[in-house]
């Protein structure tokens, strides 16, 4: 089957293709045909497209709204000059998988779509205000384009963590908020902590029973996750995707009376200010510069900029702490795991986040670390606990999980 794995953001939108089936799932065969991605949707676009084996194709087109930009991508992929195997027209596409950010309580696993489910992710909005909306906007985009006898499966973020303990979910807040409205974490990146996981025991062999390890999700938005027996029992994300480490532009753990205090003090509003903290806040605001962890590095290094260097040591202060806390909740983990786009491409991240877990034995290979491309134990063979890179693939547990759906009903143990 040639599965379309769709991401779409509220500007942007994220594709696969990619062919996979139950045989090939059982042979860890699947392919990827195509990839790319469309920003600045609502306006003059970026489009970077690329087949399986080819050279990116970039260009730029005004493109106005989230259908437009599925139909283009669609049209590239179809188009006989893409050389795509096996992808002739849309027919060719079998199935659709979305990646959905929220599920709230309801969606504990991965789920064919229906009218019933789609209401459902409706309900969530306000969970994901600034999310879901445009998650929906692809789920109906793709039924008007493929028609409804398309199968489309939803992938939800927040899925994986349903396994979180209450002593883990619930905040310290009067308990009949949670019971009226749903107030407690729900965690993020789920889709990649899960990934990281199976592909952890897959490379050691073992059951999932066995996997106890701490898997950091590093990116523009950052999370960590702690997962015992193979289900996550503590995340850094909460209610939204804000609380936890310091990340791009998203503050991570705060007082809560700031935004109050910030709102008297600049006078803003509660959702100007709870903007401000997911927009303007993290790496961009202790800097002043920039969200890219790469241009904060080389403006550290190169000029010696001193708020430059002081947002890579808060972002890295935060990560350890979190570690340090995990380690201790599930007394102790056979390996620390860095994925995304900071944690599986930046070695002075990675040294600076593990300098501080020396106490307890933890020893980086530095050698390893500097020169790891790809997947990779960067710790020294004396080391009690593992550190590895493994880069995530959400896209393909999304794809799998679609197939699995569509034949078995049950998207499995992923």
């Amino acid at each position: 089957m040639n599965i379309l794995v769709l991401n779409c953001g509220s500007s942007s939108l994220k594709f696969q293709i990619i062919a996979t089936d139950l045989e090939t799932i059982a042979q860890n065969a699947d392919r990827r045909l195509a990839h790319g991605q469309i920003e600045r949707i609502g306006g003059a676009a970026i489009l970077n497209f690329s087949a399986e084996g080819k050279e990116t194709e970039r260009s730029a087109m005004p493109i106005k709204d989230i259908r437009t930009a599925i139909e283009t991508a669609l049209r590239w992929v179809t188009a006989e000059d893409s050389g795509i195997e096996g992808v002739q027209g849309i027919a060719d596409i079998h199935a659709v998988g979305h990646r959905v950010v929220h599920g709230g309580e309801q969606f504990k696993q991965s789920v064919l779509i229906s009218e019933e489910v789609l209401r459902g992710i409706e309900d969530c909005i306000e969970f994901a205000p600034l999310h879901n909306p445009a998650n929906i906007k692809g789920i109906q985009a793709a039924r008007e384009i493929f028609g409804r006898n398309i199968p489309q499966a939803a992938i939800f973020d927040t899925a994986f963590h349903q396994t979180l303990p209450e002593i883990s979910y619930l905040y310290a807040i009067p308990y009949q908020f949670y019971r009226r409205h749903k107030i407690r974490r729900y965690g993020f990146h789920g889709t990649s902590h899960r990934y990281v996981a199976y592909r952890y025991r897959t490379i050691k062999n073992i059951p999932r029973s066995e996997v106890k390890i701490i898997t950091l999700h590093l990116g523009n938005g950052s999370s960590i996750a702690a997962i015992n027996g193979g289900n996550s029992v503590d995340t850094s994300m909460g209610l939204t995707p804000l609380e936890g480490l310091v990340m791009g532009t998203r503050s991570g753990d705060l007082d809560a009376a700031i935004l109050e205090f910030i709102s008297a003090k600049e006078g803003l509003t509660i959702h100007e200010v709870e903007m401000l903290l997911n927009k303007q806040s993290g790496l961009l605001g202790i800097s002043g510069l920039t969200n890219d962890m790469r241009e904060l590095i080389a403006e550290s290094e190169e000029s010696g900029d001193r708020r430059a260097r002081l947002a890579i040591e808060i972002f890295c202060y935060r990560v350890c702490k979190y570690i340090g806390s995990y380690l201790a909740a599930m007394n102790g983990a056979d390996a620390i795991i860095f994925t995304g786009g900071i944690g599986e491409n930046s070695a002075k991240i990675r040294k600076m986040i593990c300098e501080n877990l020396s106490w307890m034995g933890i020893r980086l290979d530095e050698s390893k670390n500097e020169t790891n491309k790809g997947e990779g134990i960067i710790s020294k063979e004396n080391s009690p606990v593992e550190i590895r890179v493994i880069p995530t693939n959400e896209e393909l547990l999304i794809a799998r999980d679609t197939v699995r759906l569509i034949y078995t009903g049950d998207p499995a143990a992923g």
